[in-house]
């Protein structure tokens, strides 16, 4: 079992002394808490690479103002955004993770040009992102969907749909 689990993306700047906007990340609650050490994922150049969670307040609408130890500026904020926070599966709460792969399995996948690409079989974790492995609908081999903001267009949750706007050449590896 991996010792980190990615749980939150850090979307924007939102103080002038450090703060970022933090939201969970796919298929999970927002686990960030006071004390937690987390890592910062891809790494960025001039920026911590881990930090400890200084505060975490409620924005609203599924988004957290989150400050960091020796996050004190705007400037390195910023190196930060779009980096995923990784923090020890030790740290969290027993079931935290328990239902993070089967959250969304038995979704269906809608690309903006191609229509239907198939049914959500399994969620991939990887240290900087989930992946979707996708059962074609067409029959052909699986394909592996970056569960990434720039991609995902619309995830509804009721109708258990996950509407995707996948680069060119993506469905074809």
């Amino acid at each position: 079992m991996r010792t980190w689990a990615n749980v939150a993306e850090l979307s924007k700047t939102k103080t002038l002394t450090g703060g970022l906007v933090a939201r969970c990340a796919p298929g999970l609650p927002f686990l960030l808490e006071e004390g937690m050490e987390v890592a910062f994922v891809p790494p960025q150049h001039d920026a911590p690479r881990r930090a400890r969670v200084q505060s975490v307040q409620d924005a609203g609408k599924g988004s957290y103002l989150v400050a960091f130890d020796g996050v004190d500026s705007i400037g390195v904020a910023e190196l930060l955004v779009g980096c995923s926070c990784l923090v020890r599966r030790a740290d969290l709460p027993e079931d935290a993770l328990a239902a993070e792969a089967d959250t969304l399995v038995g979704f269906e996948v809608h690309d903006a040009r191609a229509g239907l690409v198939g049914t959500v079989e399994s969620v991939v974790e990887n240290p900087g992102q989930f992946l979707l492995s996708v059962a074609r609908a067409d029959g052909g081999q699986p394909v592996l969907v970056p569960l990434v903001d720039a991609l995902v267009v619309d995830l509804d949750e009721d109708a258990r749909r996950i509407d995707v706007d996948l680069p060119d050449g993506l469905l074809e590896l």
